[in-house]
């Protein structure tokens, strides 16, 4: 009876350990991204609003009409806000003119505007994001952990492009290109904009492909292109992240100022930038905010809650790579 008591009592130990390990193991993964959103409601109230504009424009740009939204109607020229109603939402969802953020100086109706402006920013922000992110990331990793005269080969390409007055040139190509359109536009703030990626991602490299788990990783014969996608790239998520989350909302910046100037997008495709232009007179500025008041409250919306959303990341990768 005593061995049995025994061996009941060391089960239960074991099993009592088991679930101790369990309930004290550290988050992995997706788990590590939930609790951090939710330790920081800030955060986890600029996801939910983030996540409301996307799904909201992405709607609406499905529904609408790009050239019936952006017709002109003189007759209706800075007309102002209706008093709002829930019916006016369906009246616009059917295409209608309801008016309820007034109408610009060419009497097209604001609130549609708006929202397939903010889808056309943020498709050219991710589009524009991803480009230079896979170009600049990639040179990075290549001249970090190839070094030597790999690496100076491309540093020097990199220095050159940097030197390039890259806003200007962006101008030039826009005036020069006959029919600009988004794919065109997205092509053009990409051609010179990877360089820093490219010089951040470098230096990191630099520095982790002299660690031991790389050189342990060449000793084994394991793949290169193993070595710096799954080895060397997870150890630099935190850095990349930081850089994707001000690309992203700099690119948004960049549209925008590019369309207020007029070197952006044409006149056809609704953008942010050209709402918020009309603020440019004293008069439109003071009496006519409903034109651009609601372009730049959207524009500071969506740069805030990027920004949140971005450092909770930021958080839980770093959180990740601690755990290992």
């Amino acid at each position: 009876m005593d061995r049995n008591d025994d061996k009941l009592k060391k089960t239960a130990v074991i099993e009592g350990a088991s679930e101790s390990e369990e309930l004290s193991a550290p988050p992995m993964g997706f788990k590590v991204i939930v609790r951090e959103f939710l330790k920081d409601r800030v955060a986890m109230i600029a996801l939910i609003i983030l996540v409301l504009i996307l799904l909201t424009t992405l709607v609406w740009s499905l529904r609408l009409d790009a050239n019936a939204v952006m017709q002109v109607d003189i007759l209706r020229n800075f007309e102002k806000p209706v008093e709002f109603e829930w019916g006016l939402i369906a009246d616009a969802w059917n295409g209608e003119k309801t008016l309820i953020f007034g109408a610009d100086d060419y009497g097209r109706d604001v609130f549609t505007q708006l929202l397939l402006a903010a889808w056309n920013s943020i498709i050219i922000a991710v589009a524009v994001t991803s480009i230079i992110a896979t170009i600049g990331i990639s040179l990075g990793l290549i001249a970090g952990y190839y070094g030597g005269k790999v690496d100076n080969a491309i540093m020097r390409v990199t220095d050159f492009v940097m030197t390039l007055p890259t806003t200007m040139i962006i101008i030039v190509f826009m005036v020069v290109v006959p029919k600009v359109t988004i794919p065109s536009f997205v092509f053009i703030m990409s051609v010179f904009s990877w360089t820093g990626y490219c010089r951040v991602v470098r230096s990191k490299s630099l520095s982790e492909s002299s660690r031991d788990y790389i050189s342990a990783s060449k000793t084994m014969g394991t793949p290169t292109w193993k070595i710096i996608l799954l080895e060397m790239l997870p150890n630099l998520s935190s850095l990349i992240m930081v850089q994707l989350i001000l690309s992203y909302a700099g690119n948004i910046g960049l549209e925008t100022g590019l369309t207020f100037l007029g070197y952006g997008l044409p006149e056809q495709i609704p953008s942010l930038g050209r709402l918020v232009s009309s603020a440019t007179t004293p008069y439109n500025m003071e009496f006519r905010t409903w034109v651009w008041l609601p372009a730049s409250t959207l524009i500071l919306v969506l740069m805030l809650s990027i920004n949140y959303v971005g450092q909770a990341l930021k958080r839980a990768s770093d959180a990740k790579q601690r755990l290992g």
